[in-house]
């Protein structure tokens, strides 16, 4: 279930007509963060930006399994602008992402490397 969820979730990156999504693709669509945490207000992400990154170009899948639940996120569509690369907080509630704060929750994105 969490690796269909996984290729339906990748399936909304939109890349560059020259970069074809390769085969099997899964894991590796997911977005690297640099940097991940919850709080009161919910789930951040930090992610890569080239100038026009907004919360609106990502897509998540939640999967509740047992006492915890397990989050992905990917790009729907691909960052074009042609902006000094900066990193980016993006903040989605719990209500947003269909989480409840209480409960243990594991990120599924690769954590990003400068």
């Amino acid at each position: 279930m969490l690796i269909s969820g996984l290729v339906a979730l990748a399936a909304c990156a939109t890349l560059p007509p020259s970069v074809p999504a390769p085969p099997g693709a899964g894991f590796e669509l997911l977005e690297p963060v640099w940097a991940a945490s919850s709080g009161p207000a919910g789930v951040t992400i930090r992610v890569r930006s080239m100038g026009c990154t907004a919360k609106a170009d990502f897509a998540f899948y939640v999967e509740k399994k047992g006492a915890g639940e397990t989050l992905a996120f990917g790009r729907r569509r691909v960052d074009a602008c042609k902006g000094p690369p900066a990193l980016v907080d993006l903040t989605f509630a719990y209500a947003e992402l269909g989480l409840d704060p209480a409960r243990p929750l594991f990120l599924m994105n690769p954590l990003a490397r400068p």
